[in-house]
């Protein structure tokens, strides 16, 4: 069985490199573009995971993650980004992810 994945990434072309990579090894991925579409997704539940970009339009990645953490929504949440500093994965932990990698 094929585990579900949500994707949340602005960047078409990363949202892609993802999609594909994940399908190729098996998993369900699916993509949205913003945190607006991603919440009533994780809401409805079904996923196993959440990837999340911290720099979204609107509502960041890290805002996101707060949101279901404090609706009480378990899910394993990783940050995927480029924002690398010290500073920035400890405020990403910090803000409910379960990992965060650059």
């Amino acid at each position: 069985m094929s585990k579900t994945l949500l994707i949340v990434e602005d960047d078409a072309r990363v949202a892609d490199f993802l999609l594909r990579g994940l399908r190729a090894e098996g998993y369900t991925p699916t993509a949205v573009g913003s945190a607006e579409d991603a919440l009533p997704l994780l809401r409805q539940g079904g996923f196993e995971l959440a990837l999340f970009d911290v720099m979204l339009p609107g509502q960041s990645g890290m805002e996101l993650c707060q949101q279901i953490r404090a609706e009480c929504l378990a899910l394993p949440v990783l940050m995927l980004t480029a924002m690398g500093s010290v500073q920035e994965r400890v405020a990403g932990l910090r803000c409910g992810a379960d990992d965060y990698l650059t």
